[in-house]
């Protein structure tokens, strides 16, 4: 902002950008909520971990292009930019009649939701001086807390009582407001362009991630066609070394390689991206469990997470006041203790677990992301230099979408071939059973004999997934702790 921005303006586009945030955090949760139900109108159970991740890839393919041109148009007309496209996908994805057209509307809303996070992020940075920043990217940092509380309560709302589609028409005005607020308040001083942007290493980072996450999602189908897995993934290797070649040249690169060449900075977003992972496996798979397995309303399943979002929003504020006595380094190491503990009562659940013990789990991820949220954005942005700010941010931002997208994909993989393997070995059932189980309005509609089997395979499949998620936490914990004594010396 300018120079002559008053203090009212900053906190009201500090507001603007919390609802921002608040939209985009409210996203995951509500669509999670709201699955079982979309895959009963819609069909296609096959399908459904797209419409997680084909957001999630076009998110991450957006994030560095939007922090490049942030960096050399102006944070206002880009984050501006952002929203519209994503209002824009948000209502086309509620209007969509099959699996498919919501895929693609889908793909369209994340590729506008790749502005906000990273820009909002970067322009707090700019209207805040260092000693206030770490409080309010805490304060900002809650709105994932907040949306996960209402969203699953939300979520369960809509559908019961409305249709699915509602989730995703909730967008349109929030988004409005958040459009009138910034186009009012934050003023901007016009840029020069001042380079060109890296079309090339653009198209070689988009087509290095469509490969990889194409080859995941044919993997997870049945037969595999192993020559199309083995041309994605000679795609998918080919564009990562033309990207990296192309990054290395380039006059202004989209993502300089050179930030490479510091540990710290390396480490940590390699484990905010393994954490990352590890939250689709519980905001997505969690919801399956409560409403498939234990058959509860999708209003009921929201309560299960709701205890995880609260903490959230605790952990977050703690954090902002933990940062100034203690490093990045300790802050996120007990965040993983915490997150850690919650994975392996995961893995340990029994089928027919006792809804409280949901209620448990979800306090202790919560407390854990909470406390995770603002340190990983100070950890990086602490490491780099101030030219370099937005660049760190965006890409720290891209190392949480890309954890997200690829691990969906294996999620998928790991929980279709299972399904599969189940559904076989068991007789009378099928996927279009499997269909109607996840979606309780639908469960009645199974006999009784085949139920409880049709149950099994669910659990088995959720299983395996949990398992997975813990792995992820167990090596997130390993490469924090292999930066602990460069983080220590940086913070001292």
């Amino acid at each position: 902002m300018t120079a002559t921005a008053s203090k009212r303006d900053v906190i009201l586009v500090t507001i603007a950008l919390f609802i921002a945030t608040f939209m985009c955090a409210i996203e995951g949760t509500i669509v999670s909520t709201a699955m079982p139900t979309i895959v009963g109108d819609l069909r296609g159970v096959a399908l459904m971990n797209w419409v997680f991740s084909i957001f999630l890839l076009t998110n991450a393919i957006a994030t560095p292009i939007y922090g490049k041109l942030a960096d050399s148009v102006g944070r206002k007309p880009v984050f501006i930019i952002g929203t519209t496209i994503f209002i824009i996908g948000s209502v086309m994805s509620g209007l969509s009649h099959s699996m498919l057209v919501l895929i693609i509307w889908r793909a369209i809303q994340g590729f506008g939701g790749g502005a906000i996070l990273p820009v909002a992020n970067t322009i707090i940075a700019d209207i805040y001086p260092l000693e206030k920043r770490a409080q309010v990217l805490g304060l900002n940092s809650s709105a994932w807390g907040i949306a996960s509380v209402i969203a699953p309560l939300l979520g369960g709302f809509i559908v019961d009582n409305l249709s699915w589609h509602w989730i995703f028409f909730i967008n349109l005005p929030i988004g409005i407001l958040v459009l009138v607020m910034v186009q009012l308040f934050l003023h901007e001083e016009k840029r020069r362009v001042t380079s060109r942007m890296d079309i090339g290493g653009t198209v070689w980072l988009t087509v290095m991630l469509l490969a990889i996450m194409y080859a995941f999602q044919v993997i997870g189908q049945t037969p595999i066609q192993w020559p199309i897995v083995a041309l994605c993934v000679l795609i998918s290797v080919v564009a990562s070394i033309m990207f990296i070649r192309r990054e290395r040249l380039a006059e202004d690169p989209l993502i300089p390689m050179g930030l490479f060449s510091n540990r710290t900075f390396v480490a940590q977003n390699l484990v905010i991206a393994l954490m990352s992972g590890f939250l689709i496996a519980y905001e997505v798979y969690l919801p399956d469990w409560t409403q498939g397995i234990l058959g509860l309303r999708a209003s009921m399943a929201g309560f299960a997470v709701t205890p995880s979002s609260l903490m959230w929003i605790v952990g977050s504020f703690i954090a902002g006041k933990l940062l100034v006595r203690l490093s990045p380094f300790r802050i996120i190491n007990i965040s993983l203790a915490f997150i850690l503990i919650g994975a392996i009562m995961m893995v340990l659940l029994p089928a027919y677990t006792p809804f409280v013990s949901f209620l448990l789990i979800s306090m202790i991820v919560g407390t854990g992301f909470g406390l995770t949220t603002t340190t990983s954005i100070i950890s990086v942005q602490n490491v780099v230099d101030p030219s370099e700010i937005g660049v760190a941010t965006s890409f720290n931002t891209l190392c949480r979408t890309l954890g997200q997208t690829l691990m969906i994909s294996v999620f998928g993989i790991v929980m279709n071939v299972t399904m599969l393997r189940g559904v076989r070995q068991t007789d009378g059932a099928s996927l279009k059973m499997m269909d109607k189980l996840i979606n309780p309005l639908t469960a009645n509609e199974l006999s009784g004999t085949i139920l409880p089997k049709l149950r099994e395979i669910l659990y088995q499949s959720l299983h395996n997934v949990f398992i997975v998620g813990l792995l992820l936490i167990i090596i997130a914990y390993l490469v924090n702790w292999t930066d602990r004594k460069k983080s220590e010396s940086q913070h001292d």
